[in-house]
């Protein structure tokens, strides 16, 4: 859920500080890297409820062990290649947005929120 609300005037930091063209990069940088932070995590969490179903139509596939087990173990191995390489774009991005925000915060102050 979204927890947005309205700031009370005592809270607002009106000091005029001037928005410069590099601030707001830095600002719709952070923007996208929070939107994509956040397709990341959806989509770990579908992973993690992923089951390796094999199916073709309507109908389940009947594999012998030896090969199921084979196919099962392959379907493991991408879907670890997937969430590691997922987790890292994640890190990356909480990175980069924790650095944005040090900088955003000491320009800006408390007129501006980069939290949820």
């Amino acid at each position: 859920m979204n927890n947005m609300r309205m700031l009370a005037e005592e809270e607002e930091n009106d000091d005029g500080t001037e928005v410069t063209w590099e601030d707001q990069q830095r600002i719709n940088t952070f923007s996208k890297l929070n939107t994509r932070l956040r397709s990341i995590e959806e989509r770990l969490e579908e992973l993690k409820v992923c089951c390796v179903l094999y199916k073709i139509g309507e109908s389940f596939l009947h594999l012998p062990q030896p090969r199921a087990m084979k196919r099962l173990e392959k379907d493991q191995a991408v879907l670890s290649a997937q969430v590691l390489e997922l987790s890292a774009g994640a890190e990356q991005c909480e990175k980069e947005m924790k650095e944005l925000k040090v900088t955003l915060y000491a320009r800006f102050g408390r007129a501006i929120n980069l939290d949820e």
